[in-house]
């Protein structure tokens, strides 16, 4: 079930919201009736990101090794066809 609380929550009953949080689900905090934010795990934080991090990496290491530099265009034209297998 998803768990929607008031941000309040957060300081007023903070080791609920960690128990939730901890057991692998997000806890999605609003403000005013808005939605305001979205609390998780470090290690679900890490799952999210590590792959994105890794792959900026790479790009970092490819750039310093070769003078190649592609347009804006190039690029989104091959991740294009890359998503829609062109």
């Amino acid at each position: 079930m998803i768990q929607i609380r008031p941000v309040s929550d957060l300081r007023n009953k903070f080791p609920e919201i960690e128990k939730i949080v901890n057991s692998g689900k997000p806890v999605y905090l609003t403000k005013n009736g808005y939605g305001s934010m979205v609390v998780i795990s470090l290690e679900e934080y890490a799952r999210l990101t590590d792959n994105i991090e890794i792959k900026l990496d790479e790009a970092d290491y490819q750039s310093s090794i070769t003078e190649e530099r592609l347009s804006h265009d190039n690029v989104f034209t091959n991740v294009r066809n890359t998503i829609y297998k062109k």
